[in-house]
């Protein structure tokens, strides 16, 4: 069975070799790849496949690296509104400093949807943000 060392350890091999192959792509797909070359952000459409495959890989090495570490240390698993947190930060949303209402989100959404994701809670804080929903407390919440 192969390793998520396997799995790097081909990604890091520099060998000159190559080889070719025959994959079957959208007509639409292999035209944006043709305009992409056309406007330079790519030397060649073999380029800018080996580059996206690469980019791919890496991800799934990325991929199996977190879960192979969650999976030795579950504590380590971040809250579903932490990652909203994040994701928050990096689109510079003013969810961002809401912790309150990203953990008031993942409350509530997981009610309705057990297999949420960050991108949901981020929904339902934006809607709770916007409608300036009344916590059960009564406190309303302010933007």
């Amino acid at each position: 069975m192969p390793t998520l060392d396997d799995l790097i350890g081909a990604l890091e091999d520099q060998a000159a070799d190559s080889t070719s192959t025959s994959v079957r792509q959208p007509v639409a797909l292999r035209r944006a790849l043709q305009v992409a070359v056309e406007l330079g952000l790519a030397p060649s459409a073999n380029d800018a496949t080996n580059q996206a495959l690469r980019a791919t890989l890496n991800a799934f090495a990325q991929r199996l690296a977190l879960d192979e570490h969650y999976a030795a240390h579950p504590d380590a698993r971040p809250a579903l509104h932490e990652v909203a947190q994040a994701l928050a930060v990096l689109d510079r949303s003013p969810l961002a400093e809401r912790a309150d209402l990203l953990q008031q989100a993942e409350a509530e959404v997981q009610q309705h949807k057990p297999d949420a994701d960050a991108d949901d809670v981020l929904l339902w804080a934006t809607s709770l943000l916007m409608h300036g929903k009344r916590r059960s407390r009564g406190e309303r919440i302010s933007a």
